[in-house]
Order: structure tokens, then C-alpha cells, then sequence
């Protein structure tokens, strides 16, 4: 749909404007007493978020692609769906290709609390047949409020049984890595990158970054929390529909493998991410749905 008839069809609703983006991607701006919010079609990927008052808390990379067929790195990717490399074939997407395809917008709306609801879809088209042989359809449904409430639910449109991973792959803007801890994550057990067969446990109550992290929470569903002394705020990561949390930052050699993303750019940036995977799958018979959420709020220290 074309950016005139998407401004006038929405024209009604709050402050909701359709425009070309970066790298000439369609974008959609919202604004309402709350927040403000930037998202793109191009994988139902959220670029901002910022709160009244506030500083953006989602970090967006410098260098980041916004180019069809290559993901965006920052704000919260869709990975769906598998997290990761595929199981089976390391030569297709890392993390699937809801992030590389269009969505389209379904509905636009002001709730009573005066909170503002999109609701981008998806399904199964050729692009995605060749990659995952399944039909499925797709929503994400973003709540901008005082919250940033996000869903992405999806459902089995095949015959057969499907099996899959996800996740909301969250970046947050920090100050710096250095003022920086999470708390959260006390007491649970996590693998440590990719490896699968030795499990650690967190001892301390607050997570520094000092180092690259890859760290896979299993059986976890607690709140986290990204106390961030240099911005004087706290972040609150609450989560629905995931029993696995992922804490990323990429540090220094890694970010110099990165194309997308400046040598500098994990200073102020790290992943806490509601994801399903490992034990954690989710397995849906033809009709069924599921929901995965993330909802994200912003407090002063």
C-alpha cells in the first residue's frame, strides 16, 4: 500500500505517520502522550522506543544494513522461525526469516487507556517455503504506552505438526558497559554460548558486563533488570510465553567481525532477550497459536 493511502487511512488515529526510512524502507512513526515509536515493515522490527522524558531504550547500530534481504541490527529483531543457526543447515538465516521479509499492516488503533496498538502480519509465501516447508500465519502486536508491550504470535496453518524456536531480540542503549549491571538472573543456570552439554549457574545477584557474554538462562522467566548508573536509570525486562532468557554482548573482537556495527558499538549496547529455545521449544499441532512477549519500562534511579 502506498504511502499516501496508508497516511490517509490511518489519518483518525493519535499521531501515526507513514514514511520512507532509512535506506528508503518504510517506516511508521507513532506518537501519543506516552512514548514515541519507530517501526519497520521490514521484519515487524522495532527501531525505537522513547518514553516521555526519556532517552531512546533501544539501541540501533551506526552501521546497521536497512536493506532488503539483510537484517537490521538493533531495536528488537523478530527470530522465528528458529533462534540461531538452523538446526540442520548453517546456509540459511541465522535466526530464521521473519526479519527478512515484509509485513503488512492489519490494524492501527488508540486504546482507552490512550495507549496505541499495531498489529503487523504475515504468512507463508514462496520466499518462505523454500527456507521452512510449513505454513504458518503471523502477528506482532505492539502496545506503545507507558510500557512497550510486544507479541509475536504465530500460528500453524499446516496440516501436520510443526516444530520451532523464537525470540524478541532486544538490543538496550546503555550509557556504557562499564555503569552497567542486571540483576534477575541470581541462582539460575545457563549455558554459555552455543554448547549445549555443560551447564553453569550465576551466583552473584548482579550481572557486570566485562567481558563478551552469550549467556542462555534456561527455566527462567523472572523479571530482569538493567541498572545503568550513567543514564541514572533502571530498565525493567518483563516477559511472557518464554522459560529462556539470553544476556548478549558482543565485546571487542567479535564487534570487529561485524560489518553492521562499529568497533565501538558494544560499549553501549546489551541483548536481555525472551526467547524460546534449547528444551524450551515450542511444538504446535495444525490450528494451534502461541505468544511470546516482552514488555519494557523505564524507571529514574
Amino acid at each position: 500500500m502506498e504511502l499516501e493511502n496508508l497516511n490517509k487511512l490511518y489519518t483518525g488515529i493519535g499521531k501515526v505517520q507513514f514514511k520512507n526510512g532509512k535506506g528508503e524502507l518504510l517506516a511508521v512513526e507513532i506518537a501519543n502522550q506516552f512514548a514515541f515509536a519507530e517501526i519497520s515493515p521490514y521484519g515487524a522490527h522495532i527501531l525505537s522506543f522513547i518514553p516521555s522524558n526519556e532517552k531512546d531504550i533501544l539501541w540501533l547500530s551506526e552501521k546497521s544494513f536497512f536493506t532488503e534481504g539483510k537484517p537490521i541490527r538493533g531495536g528488537i529483531p523478530l527470530c522465528f522461525p528458529w533462534f540461531g543457526p538452523n538446526p540442520s543447515d548453517n546456509a540459511l538465516p541465522p535466526h530464521g526469516f521473519a526479519r527478512l521479509i515484509y509485513w503488512s499492516v492489519e490494524d492501527i488503533s488508540d486504546l482507552p487507556d490512550n495507549s496505541t496498538r499495531l498489529i503487523l502480519k504475515c504468512e507463508s509465501n514462496d520466499f518462505t517455503r523454500k527456507i521452512w516447508p510449513f505454513e504458518f500465519k503471523a502477528k506482532l502486536i505492539i502496545i506503545i504506552g507507558k510500557k512497550l508491550d510486544v507479541t509475536l504470535q504465530f500460528t500453524n496453518a499446516d496440516s501436520r505438526e510443526f516444530k520451532c524456536t523464537d525470540a524478541l531480540h532486544t538490543y538496550f542503549l546503555i550509557s556504557d558497559t562499564s555503569n552497567i549491571t542486571i540483576e534477575g538472573l541470581e541462582n539460575s543456570s545457563y549455558y554459555d554460548g552455543l554448547q549445549k552439554d555443560s551447564l553453569l549457574k550465576q551466583s552473584e545477584k548482579l550481572l557486570p558486563i566485562i567481558k563478551e557474554e552469550n549467556r542462555r538462562y534456561i527455566e527462567h522467566s523472572a523479571n530482569c533488570i538493567i541498572y545503568d548508573k550513567g543514564f541514572g536509570r533502571k530498565i525493567t525486562v518483563a516477559k511472557r510465553g518464554s522459560q529462556t532468557t539470553v544476556v548478549w554482548n558482543p565485546w571487542v573482537e567479535t564487534s570487529k567481525s561485524f560489518a553492521d556495527m562499529t568497533p565501538e558499538g558494544y560499549k553501549t549496547m546489551v541483548c536481555v532477550e525472551a526467547v524460546n529455545a534449547y528444551n524450551d521449544f515450542v511444538l504446535l499441532q495444525p490450528g494451534e497459536s502461541f505468544n511470546l512477549s516482552t514488555v519494557l519500562s523505564v524507571e529514574r534511579l
